[in-house]
């Protein structure tokens, strides 16, 4: 039997214990239009159930004819090139995820099918241009300018401007469509589709490369030596907050264009998206495309093919344009790389800085990690010299860092006040608005409170779902659950004693509420995943706190880093501990960063800037080092710390997360997964096994949740050991009902 070609397909919806690459006839029908990086249709199971799947390579069987065949293929071209299929394989091995989970991460959603088989489909536009010369349709609109008015008016329009969308041509002349189809059928105009992108709008002029100042020139002289070796490198650029590293990203971009190489530029929150996108913008035009998720499905899908179609050489976006279809890669930045939001909490946990160091080694390209707070890992390895190491000490404008005071919490409740404003932010608050001068203010909770509680008996609310309590939402009067969604309205008193309420743990709705009572005839702006919701809601609202001068913008995380107004002179951290006693590795680490980033949004232009830090706990290291801007501080005395407990750099933390709705059987399978583990990693004298634990929040969604750690050196060989220990627990029909699934270093 001669052998035939057969599609090695990932297939969707397969577990990672069963994850394989599956064999499918090629039909005589398709011989010649399946490729690899193609999606297919497949019969899958015993049941033939029509499944999705990507065609990973094609190869010769003699089998031929005892495959089931591929049903249809559902791209013309392929989707993803060689390069990219290799990282979905890798990504498969890193991540514990399956092949087609890499896939879909990285492609946009408007390519995958769902309701009723509907997907996003290009956008045509019908232009309107003449069939005839010039002078031809001026002498017949001449002619039809009494019996036929609107015709005579579009052709003379379309003599003045030309080839033009028809719409437009319509509502400008005031014609009807039957006129322009007249003209059609006399053969004086022509009707053309014209595939046209959407794109989100940005209205900004062209702007001159940005000059260096000394050391700016000297740090962009370093990374540029190392972009364009012959091999792939990496570099942490260090500066302090205003320091102008987005000034040296810009000029490193226009560099590479230059050469032909494209680039890929990350940054944390989409609320950072529209400011770097205009400003972007303004030096490199359409080369520009925007990927993040409030875009709309047609403009992400438009986006992606527009740097697919080599019609974009600079991507800006969130975490998941890592995955831009980029060609010739040359270099790829990570703004704020410290944050935990380029790490995925979902199938395929993914962190961004990893995947990119994958591309830049497959590519011979740069990775350049940024920030003003780096990462404790991404500092220790420019230490060592992994990476190159530049630093940036002062203010771009040369203005001095922002005046730091430390407020004690404690002695504000000795005096009196239990709210959220102290005294002394109270009274820097009020001369700002007094001097028209606008503040920020950062508290990492949204809602009003963290919880009700009964001052009588104590009862509080908890979310019958999770096992945390229900947080206050002033408006609407409800109670949320930040983890599941849960919602109910707010008793008038206590189910229970029919008691009156307190309301504890203050979150930004609260925080509005009190600064509207202390400054009423002040306009106040707040900013959090309540407010933002909707695409463009980030853009929008910084726009009216730009434009407006808004005096007092509160908001969470999403207001600490990346903002540049020049109007703010003041910011008031308005609890600091928040976060602080977490009971993770990081907690120290992500404290001092947010301090020290929403500190530098003030002060960043001509006016002097100031802020204000309240904490019950102002002798704490950690606060005294942010409210000091004192990094390297922080670094020494975190890295050594983490060289005594043998956190990570010097270990990987491989973790097994198992829940189920039986929280006996999840803890009696997480026990039985420990022992095995402890055995089989016994060959790695400095590995360890801790758990199982339970996580932070035990119960989420009625399902209960325990996790077992492998600490082992980077590099030791354990990851295979952790994802044969996934693939067997999850396939124990023992403990069927638990879920089962590995992460790296996970944020949580």
């Amino acid at each position: 039997m001669s052998e035939m070609k057969v599609a090695k397909v990932a297939v969707s919806g397969v577990p990672f214990r069963l994850d394989k690459p599956f064999d499918y006839s090629i039909p005589e029908s398709m011989a010649g239009r399946i490729s690899p990086g193609m999606r297919v249709e497949v019969p899958f199971t015993n049941a033939n159930r029509s499944t999705e799947g990507i065609v990973l390579a094609l190869a010769q069987s003699s089998a031929f004819e005892k495959l089931k065949p591929v049903s249809s293929a559902l791209d013309e071209q392929p989707v993803l090139d060689e390069k990219l299929l290799g990282l979905a394989m890798w990504m498969h091995e890193r991540f514990f995820c399956t092949v087609y989970e890499a896939v879909k991460a990285m492609l946009p959603a408007g390519l995958w099918f769902k309701n009723g088989r509907q997907r996003i489909s290009e956008k045509y536009v019908t232009m309107a241009a003449l069939a005839v010369p010039g002078e031809e349709a001026m002498e017949a609109a001449s002619r039809k300018r009494r019996r036929a008015p609107q015709q005579a008016e579009l052709l003379s329009t379309l003599c003045s401007v030309g080839r033009v969308p028809a719409r437009e041509l319509l509502e400008f002349t005031g014609a009807s469509r039957v006129s322009l189809n007249a003209l059609c059928k006399a053969g004086f105009v022509t009707l053309e589709d014209e595939e046209v992108f959407r794109r989100p709008e940005v209205d900004v002029e062209h702007a001159e490369l940005p000059q260096l100042n000394e050391s700016q020139q000297m740090a962009f002289e370093g990374i540029s030596k190392l972009a364009q070796g012959k091999k792939a490198g990496a570099a942490l650029l260090f500066g302090v907050t205003g320091s102008g590293k987005t000034t040296i990203y810009i000029r490193l971009i226009a560099e590479q264009r230059a050469r032909g190489k494209s680039c890929i530029l990350l940054v944390p929150e989409i609320a950072l998206t529209p400011q770097m996108l205009r400003t972007f913008t303004s030096h490199f035009g359409d080369d520009i495309a925007v990927l993040h998720s409030s875009l709309s499905a047609g403009e992400r899908y438009d986006e992606w093919r527009r740097i697919k179609n080599g019609e974009a050489g600079v991507v800006i976006g969130t975490r998941s344009a890592v995955f831009a279809p980029v060609s010739e890669l040359g270099l790829v930045i990570i703004d704020e790389e410290q944050e935990d939001t380029y790490k995925s909490e979902n199938a395929p946990r993914y962190h961004a800085r990893d995947v990119a160091k994958y591309r830049c080694a497959r590519d011979k390209a740069l990775l350049l990690l940024g920030s003003a707070t780096p990462d404790v890992e991404s500092r220790y390895f420019a230490d060592i010299g992994r990476y190159g190491f530049f630093k940036l000490n002062m203010r771009y404008n040369e203005r001095e860092l922002p005046e730091v005071e430390i407020v004690d919490l404690k002695r504000e409740l000795r005096r009196g006040n239990g709210g959220s404003i102290s005294g002394r932010l109270r009274e820097e608050l009020q001369g700002n608005i007094d001097r028209g001068e606008q503040s920020i203010l950062f508290i990492n909770r949204r809602g009003a409170n963290k919880l009700v509680t009964c001052v009588e008996c104590g009862f509080t609310y908890h979310c019958p779902n999770c096992s945390v309590s229900l947080t206050f939402h002033s408006y609407g009067r409800k109670l949320m659950c930040h983890h599941c969604g849960y919602t109910q309205p707010l008793d008038e008193c206590c189910p229970d004693c029919g008691g009156t309420f307190k309301y504890v743990g203050a979150g930004t709705q609260k925080v509005e509420e009190e600064l509207h009572e202390l400054f009423p005839d002040t306009e106040i702006l707040r900013m959090d995943t309540d407010t933002v919701a909707g695409a463009g809601g980030h853009d929008k609202l910084l726009e009216r706190f730009r434009k407006e001068r808004i005096p007092i913008m509160v908001g969470t995380q999403m207001v600490t880093k990346g903002l540049n107004f020049e109007n703010v002179t003041l910011v008031g951290v308005i609890c600091a501990d928040q976060g602080l006693y977490a009971g993770d590795y990081q907690a120290s680490e992500r404290t001092f960063s947010l301090i020290t980033q929403v500190i530098g949004r003030s002060g960043r232009f001509e006016k002097p800037g100031r802020a204000i830090i309240q904490t019950y706990t102002p002798d704490n290291e950690t606060i005294v080092q942010a409210s000091n801007q004192d990094y390297e501080s922080f670094y020494r005395s975190e890295i050594e710390l983490r060289r005594l407990q043998l956190l990570p750099p010097f270990t990987e933390l491989l973790s097994i997360t198992l829940s189920g709705q039986d929280e006996s059987l999840v803890l009696d399978c997480a026990s039985h997964l420990r022992f095995e583990l402890t055995q089989a990693a016994r060959g790695c004298d400095s590995a360890r096994v801790l758990g199982p634990a339970p996580l932070s929040v035990l119960k989420v969604n009625n399902n209960y949740r325990y996790r077992v750690t492998l600490c082992a050196p980077p590099g030791s060989g354990m990851r295979r050991l952790v994802a044969d220990t996934v693939i067997r627990f999850s396939a124990d029909k023992c403990y069927r009902g638990v879920s089962v699934y590995a992460d790296t270093n996970p944020s949580d």
